[in-house]
Protein backbone atom coordinates (compact mmCIF):
# COMPACT_ATOMS: atom_id res chain seq x y z
CA UNK A 1 0.00 0.00 0.00
CA UNK A 2 1.23 3.53 -1.15
CA UNK A 3 1.78 6.50 1.26
CA UNK A 4 -1.02 8.44 -0.89
CA UNK A 5 -3.64 5.20 -0.75
CA UNK A 6 -3.12 4.92 3.28
CA UNK A 7 -3.75 8.61 3.89
CA UNK A 8 -6.85 8.47 1.49
CA UNK A 9 -7.94 5.40 3.40
CA UNK A 10 -7.14 7.14 6.79
CA UNK A 11 -9.21 10.38 6.14
CA UNK A 12 -12.35 8.00 4.98
CA UNK A 13 -12.01 6.36 8.52
CA UNK A 14 -11.90 9.49 10.48
CA UNK A 15 -14.73 10.94 8.68
CA UNK A 16 -16.53 7.84 8.77
CA UNK A 17 -16.00 7.61 12.48
CA UNK A 18 -17.16 10.94 13.02
CA UNK A 19 -20.56 9.99 11.84
CA UNK A 20 -20.95 6.46 13.04
CA UNK A 21 -23.18 5.63 16.13
CA UNK A 22 -22.58 4.15 18.93
CA UNK A 23 -24.17 1.23 20.48
CA UNK A 24 -25.96 2.94 23.68
CA UNK A 25 -26.12 -0.62 25.71
CA UNK A 26 -22.59 -1.08 25.30
CA UNK A 27 -21.40 1.76 27.07
CA UNK A 28 -24.44 3.04 29.43
CA UNK A 29 -27.44 2.87 31.79
CA UNK A 30 -30.44 4.53 31.43
CA UNK A 31 -29.51 7.47 34.20
CA UNK A 32 -27.85 10.52 33.93
CA UNK A 33 -24.63 11.84 34.92
CA UNK A 34 -24.38 15.34 35.95
CA UNK A 35 -21.58 17.05 36.19
CA UNK A 36 -21.18 20.65 37.64
CA UNK A 37 -18.58 23.38 37.44
CA UNK A 38 -17.90 26.72 37.84
CA UNK A 39 -17.54 28.53 34.85
CA UNK A 40 -15.35 31.83 35.12
CA UNK A 41 -13.42 34.83 33.28
CA UNK A 42 -13.92 37.68 31.56
CA UNK A 43 -14.94 39.30 28.24
CA UNK A 44 -12.03 37.50 26.10
CA UNK A 45 -10.74 34.68 29.13
CA UNK A 46 -12.54 31.70 30.12
CA UNK A 47 -12.00 28.65 33.03
CA UNK A 48 -13.60 25.49 34.63
CA UNK A 49 -13.12 24.11 37.50
CA UNK A 50 -14.97 21.30 39.18
CA UNK A 51 -17.39 21.25 41.80
CA UNK A 52 -19.39 17.75 42.10
CA UNK A 53 -20.62 15.06 40.42
CA UNK A 54 -24.19 13.94 40.72
CA UNK A 55 -26.34 10.41 39.35
CA UNK A 56 -30.03 11.64 38.24
CA UNK A 57 -32.46 8.95 37.92
CA UNK A 58 -33.57 9.38 34.17
CA UNK A 59 -31.71 9.46 31.10
CA UNK A 60 -34.56 10.52 28.19
CA UNK A 61 -32.20 11.15 25.40
CA UNK A 62 -31.93 9.15 22.24
CA UNK A 63 -30.10 6.18 22.75
CA UNK A 64 -29.55 5.73 18.67
CA UNK A 65 -28.16 9.28 18.11
CA UNK A 66 -25.74 9.62 20.82
CA UNK A 67 -22.72 11.65 18.63
CA UNK A 68 -24.02 15.40 18.36
CA UNK A 69 -25.01 15.98 13.93
CA UNK A 70 -25.83 19.70 14.09
CA UNK A 71 -22.51 21.55 15.36
CA UNK A 72 -24.89 24.14 17.08
CA UNK A 73 -23.91 25.80 20.53
CA UNK A 74 -21.10 27.96 21.68
CA UNK A 75 -20.15 24.92 23.71
CA UNK A 76 -19.90 21.30 23.35
CA UNK A 77 -19.14 18.02 25.53
CA UNK A 78 -17.28 15.27 24.47
CA UNK A 79 -17.03 11.59 25.68
CA UNK A 80 -14.81 9.17 24.88
CA UNK A 81 -14.49 5.16 26.22
CA UNK A 82 -11.27 5.81 28.62
CA UNK A 83 -10.13 2.25 27.59
CA UNK A 84 -10.60 2.88 23.20
CA UNK A 85 -10.42 6.32 23.48
CA UNK A 86 -13.68 5.99 21.26
CA UNK A 87 -16.04 9.26 20.83
CA UNK A 88 -19.39 7.51 22.66
CA UNK A 89 -20.91 10.95 22.87
CA UNK A 90 -20.77 14.40 21.82
CA UNK A 91 -23.31 17.45 22.56
CA UNK A 92 -23.51 21.08 21.55
CA UNK A 93 -24.84 23.78 24.29
CA UNK A 94 -24.66 27.34 24.95
CA UNK A 95 -24.16 29.11 28.42
CA UNK A 96 -25.55 32.08 30.55
CA UNK A 97 -21.83 32.69 31.07
CA UNK A 98 -21.15 33.22 27.39
CA UNK A 99 -23.94 35.68 27.12
CA UNK A 100 -22.48 37.69 29.69
CA UNK A 101 -18.82 38.29 27.92
CA UNK A 102 -20.61 40.00 25.23
CA UNK A 103 -21.59 42.80 27.83
CA UNK A 104 -19.94 45.92 29.06
CA UNK A 105 -19.68 44.63 32.77
CA UNK A 106 -17.24 41.37 31.53
CA UNK A 107 -14.74 44.28 29.85
CA UNK A 108 -14.65 45.81 33.77
CA UNK A 109 -14.66 42.91 35.88
CA UNK A 110 -14.11 38.95 36.30
CA UNK A 111 -17.02 37.01 37.08
CA UNK A 112 -18.20 32.98 37.92
CA UNK A 113 -21.39 31.20 36.91
CA UNK A 114 -22.50 27.62 37.88
CA UNK A 115 -23.21 25.68 35.29
CA UNK A 116 -23.86 21.70 34.15
CA UNK A 117 -24.05 19.42 31.65
CA UNK A 118 -25.15 16.02 31.52
CA UNK A 119 -24.73 13.53 29.38
CA UNK A 120 -25.63 9.13 29.85
CA UNK A 121 -24.39 7.57 32.82
CA UNK A 122 -21.17 5.16 32.24
CA UNK A 123 -20.61 1.59 32.40
CA UNK A 124 -17.23 2.19 32.61
CA UNK A 125 -15.00 4.71 33.29
CA UNK A 126 -15.05 7.60 30.52
CA UNK A 127 -13.06 11.06 29.61
CA UNK A 128 -15.29 13.81 29.69
CA UNK A 129 -14.08 17.17 27.71
CA UNK A 130 -15.71 20.79 27.24
CA UNK A 131 -14.69 22.93 24.55
CA UNK A 132 -14.96 26.21 23.62
CA UNK A 133 -16.27 27.91 20.60
CA UNK A 134 -14.23 30.60 18.87
CA UNK A 135 -15.29 33.82 16.76
CA UNK A 136 -13.25 31.71 13.97
CA UNK A 137 -16.02 28.57 14.79
CA UNK A 138 -12.73 26.46 16.41
CA UNK A 139 -13.28 24.33 19.87
CA UNK A 140 -10.31 24.19 22.37
CA UNK A 141 -10.66 22.39 25.63
CA UNK A 142 -11.74 24.35 28.55
CA UNK A 143 -12.39 22.00 31.42
CA UNK A 144 -11.55 17.62 31.38
CA UNK A 145 -12.82 14.85 34.24
CA UNK A 146 -12.16 11.37 34.28
CA UNK A 147 -15.34 9.56 35.61
CA UNK A 148 -15.25 6.32 36.79
CA UNK A 149 -18.99 4.83 37.40
CA UNK A 150 -17.85 3.46 41.13
CA UNK A 151 -16.44 6.36 42.31
CA UNK A 152 -18.62 6.61 45.98
CA UNK A 153 -18.10 10.42 45.44
CA UNK A 154 -20.72 10.14 43.07
CA UNK A 155 -23.89 11.87 44.52
CA UNK A 156 -27.21 9.90 44.14
CA UNK A 157 -29.24 11.71 46.68
CA UNK A 158 -33.08 12.53 45.87
CA UNK A 159 -33.36 16.10 45.83
CA UNK A 160 -36.90 16.98 47.25
CA UNK A 161 -40.24 14.68 46.67
CA UNK A 162 -42.16 16.69 44.24
CA UNK A 163 -45.67 15.81 43.07
CA UNK A 164 -45.24 15.59 39.24
CA UNK A 165 -47.95 15.58 36.45
CA UNK A 166 -48.02 14.65 33.06
CA UNK A 167 -49.45 16.58 30.36
CA UNK A 168 -48.90 14.84 27.25
CA UNK A 169 -47.80 11.59 26.54
CA UNK A 170 -46.60 10.07 23.83
CA UNK A 171 -44.17 7.52 24.10
CA UNK A 172 -40.84 6.25 25.78
CA UNK A 173 -38.52 8.94 26.78
CA UNK A 174 -35.53 7.91 24.30
CA UNK A 175 -38.28 8.16 21.39
CA UNK A 176 -39.44 11.76 22.43
CA UNK A 177 -38.73 15.17 23.33
CA UNK A 178 -39.72 15.28 26.59
CA UNK A 179 -40.27 18.55 27.87
CA UNK A 180 -40.79 19.15 31.56
CA UNK A 181 -41.98 22.77 32.98
CA UNK A 182 -40.94 24.12 36.45
CA UNK A 183 -42.35 26.74 38.31
CA UNK A 184 -40.65 29.53 39.98
CA UNK A 185 -42.55 32.18 42.03
CA UNK A 186 -45.68 29.82 42.70
CA UNK A 187 -46.83 29.41 45.79
CA UNK A 188 -48.50 26.25 47.84
CA UNK A 189 -51.72 28.00 47.59
CA UNK A 190 -51.21 28.74 43.68
CA UNK A 191 -50.55 25.21 42.63
CA UNK A 192 -53.41 24.99 40.88
CA UNK A 193 -52.89 28.16 38.55
CA UNK A 194 -49.67 26.31 37.79
CA UNK A 195 -51.37 23.37 36.21
CA UNK A 196 -53.83 25.87 34.84
CA UNK A 197 -50.71 27.78 33.56
CA UNK A 198 -48.54 24.55 32.28
CA UNK A 199 -51.57 22.71 30.21
CA UNK A 200 -51.84 26.02 28.55
CA UNK A 201 -48.18 26.73 27.70
CA UNK A 202 -48.49 23.18 26.16
CA UNK A 203 -51.15 23.72 24.04
CA UNK A 204 -49.45 26.59 23.20
CA UNK A 205 -46.60 24.92 21.52
CA UNK A 206 -48.52 22.41 19.62
CA UNK A 207 -50.40 25.15 17.89
CA UNK A 208 -47.83 26.99 16.41
CA UNK A 209 -46.03 25.00 13.57
CA UNK A 210 -44.24 22.66 12.68
CA UNK A 211 -44.86 21.49 16.46
CA UNK A 212 -48.10 20.94 15.71
CA UNK A 213 -46.74 18.08 13.01
CA UNK A 214 -45.15 16.15 15.36
CA UNK A 215 -47.27 16.51 18.85
CA UNK A 216 -46.92 13.00 18.61
CA UNK A 217 -43.29 12.91 19.26
CA UNK A 218 -43.25 14.65 22.95
CA UNK A 219 -43.52 14.28 26.20
CA UNK A 220 -44.89 16.71 28.74
CA UNK A 221 -44.58 17.18 32.36
CA UNK A 222 -44.65 19.21 34.97
CA UNK A 223 -43.11 19.34 38.33
CA UNK A 224 -45.11 20.76 41.79
CA UNK A 225 -42.02 22.94 43.08
CA UNK A 226 -43.28 25.58 45.61
CA UNK A 227 -41.87 29.10 46.45
CA UNK A 228 -42.26 30.45 49.55
CA UNK A 229 -43.47 33.65 48.11
CA UNK A 230 -45.18 34.76 44.82
CA UNK A 231 -43.65 36.00 41.35
CA UNK A 232 -39.63 37.14 40.77
CA UNK A 233 -37.35 39.92 41.15
CA UNK A 234 -37.30 42.94 39.36
CA UNK A 235 -34.46 45.09 40.82
CA UNK A 236 -35.00 48.08 39.36
CA UNK A 237 -38.19 48.49 41.07
CA UNK A 238 -36.80 47.05 44.52
CA UNK A 239 -38.48 43.97 44.40
CA UNK A 240 -36.93 41.04 45.57
CA UNK A 241 -38.86 37.53 45.41
CA UNK A 242 -38.11 34.42 47.66
CA UNK A 243 -38.29 31.54 45.19
CA UNK A 244 -37.33 27.79 44.45
CA UNK A 245 -35.19 28.84 40.68
CA UNK A 246 -34.25 32.80 42.18
CA UNK A 247 -35.41 33.86 38.84
CA UNK A 248 -34.91 37.78 38.15
CA UNK A 249 -35.74 40.39 35.01
CA UNK A 250 -33.14 43.22 34.36
CA UNK A 251 -31.32 39.87 33.74
CA UNK A 252 -27.70 41.22 32.63
CA UNK A 253 -29.64 45.05 33.59
CA UNK A 254 -31.71 44.22 30.36
CA UNK A 255 -35.36 44.66 31.72
CA UNK A 256 -36.85 41.83 29.79
CA UNK A 257 -34.21 39.43 30.23
CA UNK A 258 -36.01 37.01 32.61
CA UNK A 259 -33.46 34.53 33.66
CA UNK A 260 -31.86 32.55 36.68
CA UNK A 261 -28.08 32.37 37.81
CA UNK A 262 -29.31 29.41 40.10
CA UNK A 263 -28.99 25.75 37.30
CA UNK A 264 -28.19 24.03 40.41
CA UNK A 265 -31.50 24.09 41.51
CA UNK A 266 -33.16 23.91 38.02
CA UNK A 267 -31.42 20.40 37.34
CA UNK A 268 -32.48 18.91 40.77
CA UNK A 269 -36.25 20.00 40.49
CA UNK A 270 -35.73 19.02 36.58
CA UNK A 271 -34.23 15.14 37.15
CA UNK A 272 -37.59 14.57 39.08
CA UNK A 273 -38.62 13.25 35.49
CA UNK A 274 -37.11 12.47 32.27
CA UNK A 275 -36.09 15.65 30.04
CA UNK A 276 -34.85 16.68 26.96
CA UNK A 277 -35.67 20.50 27.39
CA UNK A 278 -36.32 23.25 30.25
CA UNK A 279 -39.34 25.17 30.32
CA UNK A 280 -38.84 27.82 33.18
CA UNK A 281 -42.49 29.34 34.13
CA UNK A 282 -42.32 32.24 35.84
CA UNK A 283 -45.60 33.43 38.02
CA UNK A 284 -45.52 36.86 36.26
CA UNK A 285 -47.77 39.17 34.17
CA UNK A 286 -44.56 41.30 33.18
CA UNK A 287 -43.17 41.39 29.88
CA UNK A 288 -40.24 38.61 29.99
CA UNK A 289 -38.33 35.38 28.91
CA UNK A 290 -34.98 33.85 27.74
CA UNK A 291 -33.84 30.62 26.30
CA UNK A 292 -29.95 29.29 25.92
CA UNK A 293 -29.66 25.93 23.70
CA UNK A 294 -29.71 22.94 25.55
CA UNK A 295 -29.53 25.10 28.71
CA UNK A 296 -33.03 26.18 29.54
CA UNK A 297 -35.85 28.18 28.29
CA UNK A 298 -38.00 30.71 30.64
CA UNK A 299 -40.88 32.40 30.40
CA UNK A 300 -43.51 34.87 32.33
CA UNK A 301 -46.59 33.29 32.79
CA UNK A 302 -49.22 35.64 32.06
CA UNK A 303 -48.22 38.52 30.00
CA UNK A 304 -50.79 39.20 26.84
CA UNK A 305 -47.35 38.10 24.64
CA UNK A 306 -46.66 34.86 26.60
CA UNK A 307 -47.13 33.05 23.77
CA UNK A 308 -45.03 34.85 21.69
CA UNK A 309 -42.13 34.86 24.31
CA UNK A 310 -42.54 31.44 24.75
CA UNK A 311 -42.45 29.98 21.15
CA UNK A 312 -39.43 32.68 20.13
CA UNK A 313 -37.03 31.39 23.14
CA UNK A 314 -37.81 27.84 22.96
CA UNK A 315 -36.68 27.88 19.63
CA UNK A 316 -33.46 28.71 21.03
CA UNK A 317 -33.27 26.74 23.96
CA UNK A 318 -34.59 23.73 21.65
CA UNK A 319 -33.18 24.47 17.64
CA UNK A 320 -30.46 26.87 18.51
CA UNK A 321 -32.59 29.20 16.02
CA UNK A 322 -30.36 33.06 16.21
CA UNK A 323 -32.18 36.40 17.03
CA UNK A 324 -33.32 38.03 13.40
CA UNK A 325 -33.52 41.33 14.84
CA UNK A 326 -30.72 44.03 14.98
CA UNK A 327 -31.83 46.99 15.80
CA UNK A 328 -33.15 47.15 19.48
CA UNK A 329 -31.15 47.60 22.62
CA UNK A 330 -29.42 44.61 22.49
CA UNK A 331 -27.60 45.41 19.35
CA UNK A 332 -23.70 44.98 18.40
CA UNK A 333 -21.34 45.77 15.82
CA UNK A 334 -18.84 43.06 16.15
CA UNK A 335 -20.68 40.05 17.58
CA UNK A 336 -19.93 37.99 14.46
CA UNK A 337 -16.75 37.67 12.68
CA UNK A 338 -18.05 38.59 9.27
CA UNK A 339 -15.40 36.15 7.62
CA UNK A 340 -17.37 33.33 9.51
CA UNK A 341 -19.96 31.34 8.80
CA UNK A 342 -22.07 31.23 12.07
CA UNK A 343 -23.49 27.69 13.44
CA UNK A 344 -26.97 28.61 13.94
CA UNK A 345 -29.01 27.59 10.91
CA UNK A 346 -31.40 31.29 10.34
CA UNK A 347 -28.32 32.99 9.97
CA UNK A 348 -25.55 33.62 7.76
CA UNK A 349 -22.72 35.92 6.51
CA UNK A 350 -23.26 34.12 3.33
CA UNK A 351 -19.36 32.62 3.36
CA UNK A 352 -20.87 29.49 3.23
CA UNK A 353 -24.37 30.04 2.46
CA UNK A 354 -24.49 27.00 0.41
CA UNK A 355 -24.61 25.13 4.20
CA UNK A 356 -27.74 26.81 4.97
CA UNK A 357 -30.79 27.35 2.84
CA UNK A 358 -29.45 28.08 -0.52
CA UNK A 359 -31.40 25.37 -1.74
CA UNK A 360 -34.50 26.96 -0.73
CA UNK A 361 -34.24 30.22 -2.13
CA UNK A 362 -35.63 30.54 -5.84
CA UNK A 363 -33.21 31.05 -8.95
CA UNK A 364 -35.00 34.38 -9.58
CA UNK A 365 -34.65 35.96 -6.16
CA UNK A 366 -31.24 38.06 -6.13
CA UNK A 367 -28.61 37.24 -3.02
CA UNK A 368 -28.57 39.55 -0.95
CA UNK A 369 -32.12 40.43 -1.26
CA UNK A 370 -33.84 43.78 -1.18
CA UNK A 371 -36.28 44.28 1.48
CA UNK A 372 -39.10 45.08 -0.92
CA UNK A 373 -43.20 44.76 -0.78
CA UNK A 374 -41.97 41.93 -3.38
CA UNK A 375 -39.77 39.69 -1.73
CA UNK A 376 -42.51 39.67 1.14
CA UNK A 377 -42.76 35.93 2.41
CA UNK A 378 -40.15 34.69 -0.27
CA UNK A 379 -36.95 33.31 0.91
CA UNK A 380 -34.38 35.05 0.11
CA UNK A 381 -30.61 36.51 2.34
CA UNK A 382 -31.69 40.15 4.00
CA UNK A 383 -29.53 42.17 5.69
CA UNK A 384 -29.74 42.19 9.45
CA UNK A 385 -29.91 39.35 11.77
CA UNK A 386 -28.14 38.05 15.06
CA UNK A 387 -27.96 41.75 16.54
CA UNK A 388 -25.98 43.11 13.89
CA UNK A 389 -27.31 45.28 11.12
CA UNK A 390 -24.44 44.79 8.17
CA UNK A 391 -23.21 41.26 7.20
CA UNK A 392 -25.65 38.87 8.64
CA UNK A 393 -28.31 37.83 6.80
CA UNK A 394 -31.48 36.57 7.64
CA UNK A 395 -34.28 33.99 5.37
CA UNK A 396 -37.41 36.11 5.35
CA UNK A 397 -38.63 39.87 6.02
CA UNK A 398 -40.17 38.90 9.03
CA UNK A 399 -40.27 35.80 11.26
CA UNK A 400 -41.37 35.10 14.85
CA UNK A 401 -37.22 34.68 15.48
CA UNK A 402 -37.74 38.56 14.19
CA UNK A 403 -41.08 40.35 15.58
CA UNK A 404 -43.70 39.69 17.86
CA UNK A 405 -45.76 37.25 15.98
CA UNK A 406 -46.87 34.14 16.99
CA UNK A 407 -46.67 31.07 15.33
CA UNK A 408 -45.05 32.64 12.49
CA UNK A 409 -41.53 30.93 11.81
CA UNK A 410 -40.41 31.46 8.48
CA UNK A 411 -39.69 28.37 6.48
CA UNK A 412 -35.83 28.31 7.21
CA UNK A 413 -36.45 28.13 10.90
CA UNK A 414 -39.71 25.37 10.93
CA UNK A 415 -36.84 23.03 8.77
CA UNK A 416 -34.22 23.61 11.74
CA UNK A 417 -36.82 23.02 14.32
CA UNK A 418 -38.42 20.15 11.92
CA UNK A 419 -34.72 18.45 11.65
CA UNK A 420 -34.01 19.08 15.17
CA UNK A 421 -37.43 17.14 16.29
CA UNK A 422 -36.92 14.26 13.89
CA UNK A 423 -33.08 13.38 14.91
CA UNK A 424 -33.83 13.36 18.19
CA UNK A 425 -36.87 11.07 18.10
CA UNK A 426 -35.79 8.04 16.14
Amino acid sequence: MNRLTYIVILSFSLSFSLKAQVNFSNYFEMQALRIDFIHCGNFETEAAYFEQIKQEPFWAGSKVNLIDPFNYGDYRIMVYDSTSNQLIYSCGFGSLFREWQTTEEAKKMERSFYETVICPFPKNTINVHIESRNKKNKFSEIFSLTVNPDNYFIKKEKNGNYRTIKLLSSGIPSKCIDLVIIPDGYTEKEMIKFRVDAKRFTEYLFRCSPYDKYKNKFNVRAVEAISNESGTDIPKDSIWKNTILNTSFYTFNSERYLMTYDINSVRDIAASVPYDQILILVNSDKYGGGGIYNFYSVCSSDNKDSEFVFTHEFGHGFASLADEYFTSDVAYNDYFDLNIEPYEPNITTLVDFESKWKNMVDEKTPVPTPEKKKYLGKIGAFEGGGYVAKGVYRPTIDCSMKSRLVNRFCPVCQKAIEDMILQRTK
